[in-house]
């Protein structure tokens, strides 16, 4: 797993029982991101996306009393030029926001601590936001200033009645493995993705499932979903999707 340490904001690899405890982002992506190639230059800062990493970084630091060094963001730690990588990294990615101390959310289409912003904020149509929603024990909320919102606790009743995800899930997230595979389903419906192969990907580590990714086979991701699905439960209300 690569992190990026957030005092020296370089990149550091470590692997199974060596990987020291990270705080995670979950965001929308927008047009001038800081990608893996970018954070190794010297001119990264300069681009629009910096503010961002400097921001959720900052956060990390202060927040643990600059005890917790390192960060996962999926921009600039992933080598996206590798397919092999990109394809561990979607398998794990649900394991990895789940093992996170603390997930910082940040909503950056809203500037102000007002309940009909949050409810009209991108992030909670995007299809990988669903899983970084759920599987950290913590998520944490700040609008596009980085201004405090609230965390999953304090704002559960809003992001069920904006999810539909049951309250109990997101105050213990194993808990989703006691919904059925349809109302699991559910939480997805409506949300979107760059790529039409992403809403497949995106869910798999919801459903605890692991496939190899085939980017240009389209819609056909879905039906492989459904079928590494079915592999592991009797459960046939999977398939009213």
């Amino acid at each position: 797993m690569r992190l990026l340490n957030v005092f020296t904001m370089k990149l550091e690899e470590y692997f199974g029982s060596q990987i020291p405890g990270y705080d995670i982002l979950s965001h929308c992506w927008g047009t001038e991101e800081i990608t893996f190639g970018d954070i190794n230059g010297s001119t990264w800062r300069e681009k629009d996306g910096a503010l961002k990493i400097v921001n959720a970084s900052f956060q990390c630091r202060s927040r643990a009393n600059h005890q917790r060094r390192y960060i996962w963001i999926d921009t600039c730690c992933i080598d996206k030029s590798s397919s092999a990588e990109l394809s561990e990294a979607i398998n794990s990615m649900y394991n990895w926001y789940k093992r996170s101390v603390v997930c910082f959310a940040y909503l950056g289409d809203v500037d102000k601590d007002v309940e009909d912003e949050i409810r009209k904020s991108r992030w909670f149509t995007r299809g990988w936001t669903l899983q970084e929603l759920v599987a950290p024990k913590e998520v944490i909320f700040f609008d596009k200033n980085w201004n405090y919102l609230g965390d999953k606790n304090t704002l559960s009743t809003l992001l069920s009645q904006i999810t539909t995800i049951p309250e109990a899930v997101l105050a213990n997230p194993p808990r989703h493995r006691s919904c059925s595979l349809a109302r699991k389903m559910s939480w997805a419906a409506g949300r979107e993705t760059t790529r039409e192969e992403d809403i497949a990907y995106c869910l798999l580590g919801l459903f605890e499932v692991n496939m190899p990714l085939l980017y240009g086979e389209g819609a056909r991701a879905f039906i492989r979903l459904q079928e590494e699905i079915i592999k592991e439960t009797d459960d046939q209300s999977l398939f009213a999707w």
